[in-house]
C-alpha cells in the first residue's frame, strides 16, 4: 500500500475542509460561509485571522492593490451575532467599543446591510466586498472563501 507525502495528504486535507465531504463526514454542516464575488483565477481560502483583519478594517487592501470592502448583516440578526462570536469572540454590541475608538483615528465600521440576500447582491456586485451569509443561500452569484462552524440553523431561502 502507498503511503501519501506531505504535500498531498495536505493538499487532500485542505479540499476537504473546503466542502468536498468533510462537514457530512462528521455529522455536521458549516452554518456560515464568507463570500465574495467570482473573480477569474480566484482562489483565495480566508481563516480566522484573515477574517478578524478584513472585517476590523485592520487589513484594508487584498493581494491584488484592490480596496477591501467589508459589510455586516445587523447586529441583532443571528447569523452576525454568530459570526462576531466565532471570529472575534465578542458579541456585536462589545465591538461598539471598538469602534468608537477607531472613529476617532478616522476608520468607520464595515457597511451594514439589512438582510442576507442584500449581503450576497452587495458582495456580487461591489469589487472587493466580502460578507458572510447562511450557507444555505450562498449561490452562483458568489463563491465561498471560508466556512465557520456554529451558528443558527439555515433559513429556508424563502423565508428571507
Amino acid at each position: 500500500m502507498s503511503r501519501l507525502r506531505p504535500p498531498l495528504l495536505l493538499a487532500c486535507l485542505t479540499a476537504l475542509w473546503l466542502g468536498f465531504g468533510l462537514p457530512s463526514a462528521l455529522g455536521a454542516e458549516p452554518t456560515i460561509v464568507v463570500i465574495m464575488a467570482p473573480s477569474p483565477g480566484s482562489h483565495t481560502v480566508l481563516g480566522t485571522t484573515d477574517l478578524e483583519q478584513i472585517f476590523k478594517r485592520t487589513r484594508r487592501f487584498w493581494d491584488n492593490g484592490q480596496r477591501i470592502q467589508p459589510a455586516n448583516l445587523p447586529a441583532n440578526h443571528a447569523v452576525r451575532r454568530a459570526f462576531s462570536q466565532l471570529v472575534f469572540g465578542l458579541s456585536p454590541e462589545d465591538m461598539d467599543s471598538y469602534w468608537r475608538e477607531q472613529y476617532f483615528h478616522g476608520e468607520l465600521p464595515p457597511y451594514v446591510l439589512g438582510s442576507e440576500e442584500a449581503m450576497i447582491r452587495f458582495v456580487a456586485s461591489t469589487p472587493g466586498a466580502i460578507g458572510y451569509v447562511s450557507h444555505c443561500l450562498a449561490d452562483h452569484r458568489v463563491i465561498i472563501v471560508a466556512r465557520l462552524e456554529g451558528g443558527p440553523a439555515c433559513a429556508h431561502p424563502s423565508a428571507q
